[in-house]
């Protein structure tokens, strides 16, 4: 496994983690939002990323890690609640919420390694900001697409962004965690 796939791997187990707890905390009650409240909750978490990106300020306290692996499991919810409309009772036993989750994670690590292969990992070169504003063009195509009902003329659709976009708050886990080892304060 190489060194991406390996840091890939334990983000998601990490995200996948903290969505387990809420699940059994909370049940599966984001299972009621509609995909366009998954895409609004998306915008404010990569909202809040942003300004703190811009301010250097957090005045709430909750990390920007935090928002990040948020990212990743409400692009997840959004994925299951697109693929899976209506198909699914709106309460899921734990075991069904983690498979599906694992799924769409497995799925997202396919794409990754084979954009990793075609692109050459030039993500390693981004900075975290860019890969925040990524986020945030793929939630307004998102929006868009929605309010056109689904219908797009020449592009993906809502699905290809979910993914887009959970990939790209992995890798800005990743060069955190990166940053966190090399400035450990």
């Amino acid at each position: 496994m190489t060194q991406t796939e390996e840091q890939y791997t334990k983000i998601i187990a990490n995200c996948r983690e903290v969505f387990e707890k809420k699940t059994m905390d909370y049940g599966t009650s984001w299972r009621i939002l509609r995909p366009s409240s998954l895409t609004d909750q998306l915008f404010i978490k990569a909202q809040r990323i942003r300004t703190i990106q811009e301010t250097g300020e957090n005045k709430v306290g909750e990390s920007v890690e935090g928002e990040f692996m948020a990212i990743v499991n409400y692009c997840i919810m959004a994925l299951i609640q697109v693929d899976q409309k209506d198909s699914l009772p709106i309460e899921l036993s734990h075991e069904q919420a983690s498979e599906l989750y694992a799924t769409y994670a497995e799925k997202a690590f396919v794409l990754m390694q084979k954009k990793n292969h075609d692109y050459g990992e030039a993500w390693r070169d981004m900075r975290i900001n860019s890969l925040t504003d990524l986020i945030l063009t793929k939630i307004l195509r998102i929006k868009q697409i929605e309010d056109n009902k689904g219908k797009t003329v020449a592009s993906e659709g809502v699905e290809g962004n979910y993914f887009d976009m959970l990939n790209y708050a992995v890798f800005s886990l990743i060069h955190l965690e990166e940053q966190n080892l090399k400035n450990p304060n």
